[in-house]
């Protein structure tokens, strides 16, 4: 039985979300579903602030109270709901079970405490290990995400290591439990094209060492296309496109993946200037009626302006590859 075949990890089922802000509700997610498999990458893709990261803290259980709340859908883990679960019993699950990489790791570390007792720290609540036995651990976690001479880094601070060093460090600490599904949320964001890699390879080497299922979200699609199994491409709070990396890159079967793609720039081309996708994300306060990305799209027709389309399978196309269009047929012609 392959692992796309097999039960999946998590499985997210038309996952709603809402923020009560003072100028009215925004619906933040708007009905998002995907599966993490054991040993399988899933990327999240999209603009800032296409819902990406908030799918993140839904699952985590990390929305901001009391402004942000899950209005509908389910988040199955281990035979459990998480969206209705008690925000104390998720919490006992992270990083035992399901850890996160957060974007930003020196706002993520404690600036005041030696990086040694943050990673140690987790072994001691959750494992019950003593102060030595802990830091043993620690030491160990350094090494395994190749920080350098890490029997004397583990003693500096958050502010002492690099970028790159400190993401490491994150990894280290999102991994201490050894987890069985990770979400690495902008795992790459400011670091240069050399350390984005080494991350890159980090965390597929971890993967495979504990078959972990990854939630891996960004921005940048080069960053993901050698690493993720399958990607979930996201705009204004829904997902319009999702399927096997290779399929959706090769093949994009909506027009916002196609201008994802068409706006990143190749060595290959002689094009001078890229091409940017025309318009700006909707206002989710005043979201359009219809598909939400009509106003911006060149294949939009009456139709689109009036229903939002459902994720479906082109036709001649694996089930796998869905898109959520009206007029998939005719933007895969354009390949």
């Amino acid at each position: 039985m392959s692992a796309d075949e097999a039960s999946p990890l998590l499985s997210v089922r038309d996952l709603q979300v809402q923020f009560d802000t003072a100028a009215g509700t925004v619906q933040a997610l708007g009905g998002v579903s995907f599966d993490v498999h054991a040993g399988r990458t899933l990327a999240l893709l999209g603009e800032s602030g296409s819902g990406k990261s908030v799918t993140a803290q839904a699952i985590m259980a990390l929305l901001p109270k009391p402004a942000g709340r899950i209005s509908g859908g389910s988040i199955l883990y281990a035979g459990r709901d998480l969206a209705s679960a008690k925000t104390r019993a998720v919490r006992r699950l992270c990083g035992t079970e399901i850890a996160m990489i957060f974007q930003d790791p020196l706002s993520s570390l404690n600036p005041v405490f030696r990086v040694g007792a943050q990673l140690a720290e987790p072994f001691r609540r959750r494992r019950g290990m003593g102060r030595k036995q802990a830091w043993a651990q620690a030491l160990e976690l350094l090494n395994r995400v190749g920080i350098p001479d890490a029997e004397h880094r583990i003693s500096d601070y958050p502010h002492q290591f690099s970028g790159g060093q400190r993401q490491r460090i994150m990894i280290a600490m999102a991994i201490a439990l050894n987890p069985r599904v990770l979400i690495a949320d902008e795992p790459t964001t400011a670091l240069d094209v050399t350390v984005q890699k080494q991350i890159m390879d980090l965390l597929a080497d971890l993967q495979a060492e504990h078959d972990m299922g990854m939630l891996l979200i960004t921005h940048d699609l080069g960053v993901v296309a050698d690493v993720a199994d399958r990607a979930a491409i996201m705009y204004a709070g829904r997902i319009v496109e999702q399927g096997r990396i290779r399929d959706v890159y090769d093949h994009p079967a909506h027009p916002y993946t196609r201008g994802l793609l068409d706006s990143i720039p190749s060595i290959e081309s002689s094009q001078e200037r890229l091409t940017p996708i025309p318009g700006a994300p909707p206002n989710l306060l005043a979201m359009p009626s219809g598909c939400a990305f009509a106003p911006r799209c060149a294949f939009a027709q009456a139709r689109c302006l009036e229903g939002i389309p459902a994720l479906r399978t082109p036709r001649g196309w694996p089930d796998d590859h869905t898109a959520a269009c009206f007029r998939t047929e005719e933007v895969l012609a354009h390949d």
